[in-house]
This record gives structure tokens, sequence and C-alpha cells, in this order.
């Protein structure tokens, strides 16, 4: 068995995590993708200078991709993963190790489409990865030994944090650290608004909420940094932005973001809970 890392599925989050290995200096002739269409491929060869098979050209394009590889990242939709996963069983090599980036898709779900004694590792990154500045929390199958673990864990270390946690908290981690980007977005996206509401040009109002949010993550990344510290830093009594504090106290913004985050949970199980119900009648 090679030293090959099969990525299928190739679009924002196998792509953030392939870019994050290059990065930090992972052989591009180790690396093999998968993608729909053609000119994804042409354009995902292009920018990262590794192989990148479509499937509208060649139909068992996984299963090539998967053949011999030591390592192989499922990182299409939750619907297609039990599909995929039925697509690359039989070439798959005994020892190799499968490692699902799809939210929502239980460990005991993949497993049941490998073959017995399939090593599976279920994940879950976010987008930052691709900048070295993600998040990834992982969690190992019934046969996933200590030895899989510190092997992705040390293929995943330039991503961000990785860090190991009970499956059962998968949801947990995707409404807060899976879905978190995107509330930051919003938040800048928000801001944005506010500040054209109040005057200044829409073009320069999204650069201030833009360097602003960056600016606050440094911060926030530096050792020790506390959020509650640094806001009581900037939040002088009966200040501007105390009143603006007060305010999102008194519309409940903190209970919103953890309805949000709730939300988001639950809305994972049920991903769950009707991928389980398609599989059943498959």
């Amino acid at each position: 068995m090679s030293n090959q890392i099969a990525f299928l599925g190739t679009g924002s989050m196998n792509g953030a995590i392939m870019g994050g290995l290059l990065a930090g200096g992972f052989p591009k002739t180790d690396i093999v993708a998968t993608v729909r269409r053609r000119e994804s491929a042409t354009e995902i060869a292009e920018r990262y200078g590794v192989t990148v098979m479509a499937w509208e050209e060649e139909s068992d394009s996984n299963a090539q991709a998967a053949r011999g590889a030591s390592v192989v990242v499922i990182g299409v939709k939750p619907v297609g993963v039990a599909a995929v996963a039925r697509e690359i069983a039989p070439v798959l090599e005994p020892g190799a190790l499968v490692v699902s980036v799809a939210a929502a898709v239980p460990i005991a779900q993949l497993e049941s489409e490998l073959p017995q004694g399939q090593p599976v590792i279920r994940t879950m990154p976010n987008t930052p990865a691709r900048l070295g500045k993600g998040v990834v929390a992982l969690s190992g199958g019934t046969h996933a030994t200590r030895e899989h673990i510190a092997t992705i864990m040390e293929l995943f270390k330039g991503l961000g944090i990785v860090a190991e946690v009970p499956e059962e908290q998968m949801e947990a981690v995707g409404a807060l650290s899976g879905s978190g980007p995107a509330y930051v977005f919003y938040l800048a996206e928000a801001m944005a608004k506010a500040g054209e509401a109040l005057g200044l040009d829409p073009k320069l109002s999204l650069r201030l909420a833009r360097e602003t949010v960056v600016g606050a993550g440094m911060m926030l990344a530096e050792p020790g940094a506390d959020p509650v510290a640094l806001r009581r830093a900037v939040t002088s009594p009966n200040g501007t932005t105390e009143q603006a504090i007060r305010v999102f106290d008194e519309r409940g913004l903190p209970a919103v973001i953890a309805d949000g985050a709730k939300a988001a949970s639950e809305r994972s199980r049920q991903i769950t809970r009707e991928l389980d119900a398609a599989r059943k009648l498959d």
C-alpha cells in the first residue's frame, strides 16, 4: 500500500484540507482527487498541481483514485456518502483508512457500506483549515486504532487545531466550529449594513467591518486570550461600547446565538435520520 491520499469529491471542505496539507509540505505526487465536472478538474489541477479525475468523464474515477491509497477522504455531500463508499469498497486495501468529512453521517452508517474491519474515522473540519487556522474534530470508528487516530492527527496538524471527541458530541462540534465561520461572516455582514445605515459609504463600511473582525480574531488567537476579558477591556463604564452591549443583551443576542447553534445541531440529527431511512429503502 502506497502513501497516497485520495480525496473523493473536492468541494470547499476537501479542497481546504488538501490545500492545508500541501501548504504544510505534503508531496503533490502523493495526492489524487476526484470531482464531478471536467471544468472543476482542470481548475483544481492547475491550482494545486495534483492529479484530478472527473466523474462525468470516468464513471469509476472514485474507485480508481481509492485503489491502492493508504488514506481515502470522502468529501461529498452527506446524501452521496453511502454511494461513494459502496463504489470504493471492492478496491480498498484492507488497512486503508477511510476518513469522512461529511456532516451528519454516523460512523456506523459508513462502516456498514465498507468491508468488514475497514478502519474509519469521522471528522468535522471547518473551512479556515485551508489557511491553517481551522478546527478539526475527529472520532474513531469500531476498527480505528490509536495509530490510525495519530496518523490523521499528524496529517491534519497543518490545518489548525485537531481535537478528538466522542462521536456523540459531533453535532455540537458542527454547530459551533463547523458552522461557526458562517456566524462570523454573518456578523461582519450585519456590522457593514449597520455602518451603512449610519451614513458610511457602503464600500468603506464593509472594509471597516471586515478588518475589525479580522483584527479581533487575531487578538483572540494570542496565547491565553479570553473573550470575556477582551470584551471588558474595550467596554468602558457609561461608554459607547457599553451602550451597544446593553442593547445586545436586552435583545437577547446570547440566547439567539445559542438557539441558532441548537437548531444547527438538531438539523444535523434530522439529516442523520433521513439518510438512515433512505439507506434502508435502497
